[in-house]
């Protein structure tokens, strides 16, 4: 399997943006995290979470291979189960849906690292004192980090957790990477 370290240079080497790394480094943080409280492999899927936009700046003009170019740069480099995580994270568009427990936390974990970087960019204090009960009013608020898909987050259900502990877990990883 990769390492980290591998995967780090693979996401530089691809062209990865610095708001896509931090995008990348957010959903490693919260994949690993779900992984941890659900008695996962959390290795695994922290590099899940790294890589699963690997292909984005190759990708950005045709969506519809968003995720399958990514599992194929990673065929080999990580197991089947993340590479179908990764291909499914964008099934909407590629066709690929999710099937299982992990495809599901990686929809949920990346797309709820959006909507949290955007509340936190609105606080002074950005992480730090962040509820839980904020983030799901911003949820319902559809103007509010509008390009992020609600759906997804609350597949986090499908994969074990029930949203209130969801967004819990993801603050509280967001505010530890961001604090490193």
């Amino acid at each position: 399997m990769i390492t980290r370290e591998e995967a780090l240079t693979l996401l530089e080497q691809s062209g990865t943006s610095e708001s896509l790394m931090r995008h990348a480094l957010a959903s490693e943080a919260v994949m690993a995290a779900f992984a941890e409280r659900i008695g996962a492999d959390a290795s695994l899927w922290g590099l899940t979470g790294l890589l699963h936009d690997l292909d984005y700046p190759q990708t950005e003009a045709t969506p519809e291979r968003h995720g399958l170019e990514s599992a194929a740069m990673l065929e080999g480099r990580l197991p089947g189960e993340a590479l179908q995580a990764i291909r499914s994270h964008n099934g909407e568009m590629n066709g690929c849906q999710p099937e299982n427990v992990f495809d599901f936390a990686l929809r949920a974990s990346e797309t709820v690292t959006g909507l949290i970087a955007a509340a936190a960019l609105m606080r002074p204090t950005r992480y730090e004192g962040m509820s839980v009960k904020s983030i799901r009013k911003k949820m319902k608020d559809k103007a509010f980090a509008a390009s992020v898909n609600r759906n997804n987050i609350s597949q986090c259900q499908q994969a074990g957790l029930e949203l209130e502990d969801f967004l819990s877990l993801a603050i509280g990883a967001m505010a530890a990477r961001d604090g490193q």
